[in-house]
């Protein structure tokens, strides 16, 4: 029977999984002939089963949170009310959140045989705590958070067979915000929880300070971002720590920060060769070619000069002093992305730069670098309205031809600024 319901809760049939663990409660903590358990596989099942809206776009999410009724025990009659979720396309969403609520419910109810009193001890087993490490691994915040609900006290006194617990093994994971729940209910004990030593001496700061899983990092851009999402963590788990526990040496002879220096070296190396790719290929020849053509521009003005006093022809019209103001504008800010720029490249690349220094200019570096791109774009407007004030046959299309390249580089490089920002100033610290 267990066998048939591990089976049955791994391949998906999620109902007939629900239905026997309802007739069957006890089933959910059972253990089969190669000691497994169904919850160990509902902790090491794939991330479907404990999806939600968060991921999906705007309008997706909006239907996914909206309630769609089924009739279940009378499935004829409902017909027309499936075919109508297929009309609107929205039939993936309703299967996504079915999914989801089942597996939901699946956990309820053995949540409800772990509250009994005489399946107590089984919080101490290595099945429980074998699942409840896998669900952390993975990042199943769902299951986590239903486990918690049961014995906190315990559930924080759990370790894994190298003597981590929970907290210590969402840290090691980059298990943001299953970190961050556990943290919400131990602010009295954190200090407590950090100090705590595995089998090899090492604290909760000595944990963070070893690299990242490469599949924890592997979705961040860059080896420079990767290196500021360390540093980020170990900063986070610093915060928490006293002063004996920052210099605290493990089994090795290293402090946290040793530890953090030794493992990371690489990084910081790959790190700093991809910052200065970023400064000189795609951003500090685009400024400086947009600062040639802007002093060109300002010098040759649009409809020239008046030859007996040197002052442009079209010094009073409106289109003019817009070109006057943008090319300032642009030259003065592609200038400034320049030296941004080129300050990343003289910087000496220390692990701390890494945190908020080199990011800091990396956006000020590519929103002066926009900005002189936009205010450039509106000097050759109105520079073509200058020359052709009655041709709009001409002036529109060629604007609008003109803007192709520099709408594609901004389209290019906008999303890559905006993880930067995210990045530098999203991050939850304490």
């Amino acid at each position: 029977m267990t066998v048939y319901y591990i089976d049955s809760l791994f391949h998906s049939t999620i109902d007939i999984s629900l239905d026997l663990l309802q007739r069957f409660p006890s089933l959910g903590i059972a253990k089969d002939h190669s000691s497994g358990s169904p919850l160990n596989e509902l902790a090491s099942t794939r991330a479907g089963l404990f999806s939600n809206s968060s991921h999906l776009k705007i309008w997706e999410r909006w239907i996914y949170d909206r309630e769609v009724c089924i009739d279940v025990q009378n499935e004829e009659e409902d017909q027309g009310n499936r075919k109508q979720l297929l009309r609107k396309g929205i039939n993936g969403l309703y299967q996504m959140k079915l999914l989801h609520v089942r597996t939901i419910e699946i956990l309820e109810h053995m949540c409800v045989v772990l509250r009994r009193e005489e399946n107590l001890n089984y919080m101490q087993s290595k099945f429980f705590q074998k699942a409840l490490f896998q669900a952390v691994e993975r990042g199943h915040l769902t299951f986590i958070a239903y486990m918690r609900r049961h014995d906190f006290r315990r559930f924080l006194d759990i370790i894994n067979e190298y003597g981590k617990t929970v907290f210590q093994f969402a840290a090691e994971h980059r298990q943001d915000k299953i970190f961050s729940i556990i943290l919400t209910f131990v602010k009295e004990r954190r200090e407590e929880i950090v100090g705590k030593k595995d089998e090899f001496g090492n604290n909760m700061l000595h944990v963070v300070g070893k690299l990242s899983p490469s599949t924890h990092i592997v979705h961040i851009r860059g080896a420079a971002f990767q290196m500021q999402n360390e540093l980020q963590w170990f900063k986070k788990v610093e915060r928490m720590a006293n002063l004996k526990d920052i210099n605290c040496v493990n089994s090795d002879g290293l402090t946290p920060q040793e530890v953090f220096t030794v493992n990371h070296r690489d990084l910081v190396k790959a790190g700093e060769l991809a910052m200065k790719e970023t400064a000189t290929s795609s951003s500090a020849l685009v400024a400086a070619l947009i600062i040639t053509i802007m002093f060109a521009a300002a010098v040759t003005v649009p409809g020239g000069l008046n030859g007996d006093t040197g002052i442009p022809i079209y010094l009073h019209t409106k289109a003019f002093r817009i070109f006057i103001v943008a090319d300032v504008i642009s030259l003065c800010s592609s200038t400034t992305s320049v030296m941004v720029f080129l300050g990343i490249l003289t910087s000496r690349f220390a692990e701390e730069d890494f945190l908020t220094s080199l990011p800091k200019k990396l956006i000020i570096g590519f929103l002066t670098l926009f900005l002189s791109i936009g205010a450039m774009m509106i000097a050759f407007s109105s520079a073509i309205f200058i020359m052709l004030p009655e041709k709009p046959s001409i002036v529109i299309p060629s604007i609008v031809l003109a803007s192709v390249p520099i709408a594609s580089f901004l389209w290019m490089q906008l999303p890559f600024l905006i993880e930067i920002i995210i990045s530098t100033y999203g991050f939850r610290y304490l």
